[in-house]
């Protein structure tokens, strides 16, 4: 389906479309991706089949659907890039979609509970958190250092075209699903299909696995191979601080994720459209990861996640004095550009400053590091908006921004202007 050879050269986008391996982890992660969001979509259109728990209202039921869904994030993000390191990527990366393929389509055989509804989502959720660091590791390992700048733009262009379009088309796919296959099973069918058809791409998948000494493997256990991550970490600053940069970013969105629904009364629209602000700086990276992408070793030396900041920053305090719902929408995509400049040039850097062996703990690490981070903007932002007001939380959250980026700038700009 694809050349075997990846190109030799450095030209974009246009070398990955002619890598293979590259081609085949991709598409099987916009399947993946897709998944995802259709079945979240799907849980809560299952959920009005559930009778409540004993004590439990039917309004609270969202609320815990939604921690079994996020609490795996924050128990075994790490534990994820742990079991990474030790076992091949690929058999990670296929086991994990064929299992949530298979736990989806066991959903309508199981007794309508929401105890069992409950576990069903904790155990998809936390398959999950193991795919995601063997996703991010199997990178590296398909394309040329090189191209890895234009290749994190096309995964982040994906993640984000996945989160804007997988929300908006959940519904009506599984509406015809429930039209064409039946609605006792039809939309977990789909949802699960997409999972194996998934794991069946990147089955195909052919790249040399790092070796591990044997002696190595053997003599360390999982908290002693998580406390190896944080020494070398303390040990690779740069890392550290990209992924600092990195959690920043992810906290910002999870602030805009709660202000956004009181962005939208005061434009006049719905609370439940407050979904356009974040559609519209879905649309902005896309259009940067884009950017990045084709034309990234134009931007070499450049200190492209300051400028990131600097936009966001300034987006942040420009909003508050918007009353226009098509320049608020427009500044947000604006926003969307200043993210891409910071998430795809650090997600570049962890990549080439790490070594393979090490791969799986520091992107597990990464990614258990922001879930919990994401954690404090989403459970203050709502009291602080109403104790202080949406204007005075938007400047605050403007200068924290900025002396972010200035600081992690300082402190990196030298090493940075070698390896970006």
């Amino acid at each position: 389906m694809f050349p075997t050879e990846p190109a030799a050269v450095n030209n974009g986008f246009g070398a990955l479309l002619k890598n293979r391996g590259f081609m085949l982890l991709w598409i099987g992660q916009l399947l993946s991706q897709l998944a995802d969001k259709v079945f979240f979509v799907l849980l809560i259109a299952v959920l009005e089949n559930y009778p409540p728990l004993p004590g439990l209202a039917q309004n609270s039921m969202y609320s815990t659907l939604m921690l079994a869904f996020t609490i795996p994030a924050i128990l075994f993000g790490s534990a994820g890039g742990i079991f990474v390191d030790r076992f091949p990527k690929k058999l990670i990366m296929v086991g994990s979609d064929v299992v949530r393929g298979i736990l989806t389509l066991c959903l309508p055989l199981l007794p309508r509970q929401f105890l069992i509804l409950l576990i069903l989502t904790f155990a998809i959720s936390t398959v999950t958190q193991f795919f995601a660091p063997a996703e991010q590791a199997a990178i590296p390992l398909l394309v040329k250092r090189e191209n890895l700048l234009a290749a994190n733009a096309l995964f982040t262009s994906t993640m984000m075209g996945a989160l804007i379009v997988g929300f908006a088309i959940g519904e009506p796919i599984l509406s015809l699903a429930k039209s064409l296959m039946g609605e006792e099973y039809g939309q977990e069918v789909v949802v699960g299909g997409l999972y194996i058809l998934s794991a069946a791409l990147m089955q195909l998948i052919k790249f040399k696995e790092p070796k591990r000494p044997r002696e190595h493997r053997a003599s360390n256990h999982p908290w002693a191979e998580f406390t190896e991550s944080l020494r070398y970490l303390k040990q690779n600053p740069l890392i550290l601080n990209a992924m600092l940069q990195l959690t920043t970013l992810y906290c910002v969105f999870a602030a805009l994720t709660v202000l956004t629904i009181r962005l939208a009364e005061e434009f006049g629209l719905k609370e439940k459209q407050f979904g356009f602000f974040l559609a519209a700086a879905g649309v902005g990276m896309l259009i940067g990861a884009a950017i990045l992408g084709h034309w990234g070793d134009k931007f070499h030396h450049k200190p492209l996640p300051l400028i990131g900041f600097l936009i966001i920053a300034l987006v942040l305090g420009v909003f508050t004095f918007t009353h226009n719902l098509l320049l608020a929408l427009g500044l947000c995509a604006f926003l969307g550009v200043g993210a891409a400049l910071i998430g795809v040039p650090m997600q570049t850097l962890i990549q080439q400053q790490t070594p393979p062996t090490m791969h799986g703990k520091v992107f597990g690490f990464q990614n258990h590091a922001v879930n919990i981070a994401l954690a404090l903007p989403l459970a203050i932002t709502g009291p602080l908006t109403d104790a202080l007001g949406l204007r005075t939380v938007l400047v605050g959250m403007s200068i924290v921004v900025v002396i972010v980026g200035v600081w992690a700038w300082k402190n990196t700009r030298k090493v940075l202007q070698d390896v970006i």
